[in-house]
């Protein structure tokens, strides 16, 4: 195993190696010098969608809509959740009215949908909110 990671950037969308023992560090991106772990859920648009699938660390995409309560009431979970899985899962969130090709695409029929890739590849789906201990749950059975 290599002791590199590469992480998309979740703002420019270019591929960065980072050193695992240094993803604590607030790693930049070397291409636009944001935050490559922002620490933070970011916005996933359909231009973009392919690059963030891309990369070492295991992605947790959040598909939801302004007009729905549960997907307002699951995200300050989805945002703590960030914050505790830093350097393990890059967190994003999919707005399924803003991005509706995308999340057809995704053959989503429900929201919120929690969609787990690892290596480009679904691995994992969930429907409905659910809170953060069981958040975490979910993702720890699937190697997370």
């Amino acid at each position: 195993m290599t002791d590199a990671l590469l992480i998309p950037c979740p703002h420019c969308h270019s591929l960065n190696r980072i050193p695992a023992a240094r993803l604590g560090e607030a790693p930049r991106c070397g291409r636009c010098k944001s935050p490559v772990l922002p620490g933070k859920p970011f916005a996933v648009d359909a231009a973009g969608f392919a690059a963030q699938l891309k990369g070492d660390l295991p992605l947790l995409l959040d598909v939801w809509a302004d007009w729905c309560g549960p997907c307002k009431a699951f995200a300050p979970v989805f945002d703590q959740a960030a914050r505790e899985l830093a350097g393990r899962v890059r967190l994003a969130k999919l707005d399924s009215e803003a991005e509706a090709p995308l999340a057809g695409q995704l053959g989503i029929r429900s929201i919120p949908n929690l969609i787990l890739f690892r290596a480009g590849r679904e691995v994992a789906r969930q429907s409905g909110a659910l809170p953060l201990p069981q958040l975490l749950a979910w993702l720890r059975q699937q190697g997370v």
